[in-house]
């Protein structure tokens, strides 16, 4: 099972030169390997990019991706590394729903599938990633 980080995502919907063949082709490959999620905060990353929720539940409905709920043990988690982000000087704060994502993938025991590592190399190092 594979926890789709929006920024592939929305390399589709904003058909970004420089990701969108990439981000496709990613994402197929991961949806024939198994089932395909985002969590709500990925799902709140995506709402800037549709005019209605009904836009946004049918793009995903048509890539095949699911809604997965986020758990307790996954929310607290997030919130420890994102503490120990914090504690390293970490100074955007904008992260945490990278942190969500990787905790949800962690506890799940699933891969993330996003062209954005850093974070995830960084403080869920166990959790397989698929990136460029």
């Amino acid at each position: 099972m594979t926890l789709v980080d929006s920024n592939v995502l929305i390399d589709l919907v904003q058909d970004q030169a420089q990701w969108a063949n990439w981000s496709e082709t990613q994402l197929f490959e991961a949806q024939k390997a198994g089932s395909l999620y985002i969590n709500a905060v990925g799902y709140a990353e995506l709402v800037p990019a549709f005019d209605a929720a009904t836009a946004l539940d049918g793009f995903l409905s048509g890539a095949g991706i699911a809604i997965a709920p986020i758990s307790l043990p996954t929310a607290y988690l997030a919130g420890q590394v994102f503490l120990q982000y914090r504690k390293q000087k970490g100074t955007k704060t904008g992260v945490l729903a990278d942190f969500f994502i990787g905790a949800q993938a962690q506890t799940e025991g699933w891969t993330i599938l996003t062209r954005d590592a850093g974070r995830y190399k960084t403080y869920f190092p166990r959790v397989k990633l698929i990136c460029p």
